[in-house]
């Protein structure tokens, strides 16, 4: 039996116990590492990949459906205008009558809910 088929069956032998100990260890390394994870994590926010990321599962949690949410985000980050009054969208860190918004439908939960983008003052009069 060569080396490589060895530590498969080994392996396969011995799974719980690897993936436990396993477990121990990535624990332990959040544990001593945390704050750094977690600096690292807020550096990793900032990037595009880090914003799409957290705006999609954010979308997610707020029941919005979509067949393919990378395409979704592509127009939703494009699109510069109101779909209904045409002012120019602002993404800033805090809500003002600009800030781009998707708007969805709340009550079709089986297929594709996305109606349009609009900026936060037509979104919340639209609801």
């Amino acid at each position: 039996m060569d080396r490589k088929e060895y530590f498969k069956q080994y392996y396969e032998k011995n799974k719980e116990i690897i993936t436990q100990k396993q477990k121990i260890r990535n624990k332990k390394y959040k544990d001593e590492n945390r704050e750094i994870l977690r600096e690292k994590r807020r550096e990793w926010l900032k990037t595009d990949s880090g914003q799409k990321y957290n705006r999609i599962r954010i979308w997610k949690q707020r029941g919005i459906i979509f067949s393919d949410y990378d395409l979704l985000y592509d127009i939703y980050i494009n699109t510069e205008f109101c779909d209904f009054c045409k002012v120019k969208l602002t993404k800033d860190k805090k809500n003002t009558p600009t800030t781009r918004c998707l708007d969805h439908d709340h009550s079709i939960t089986d297929c594709e809910n996305v109606r349009n983008i609009l900026c936060l003052s037509c979104n919340t009069k639209r609801g």
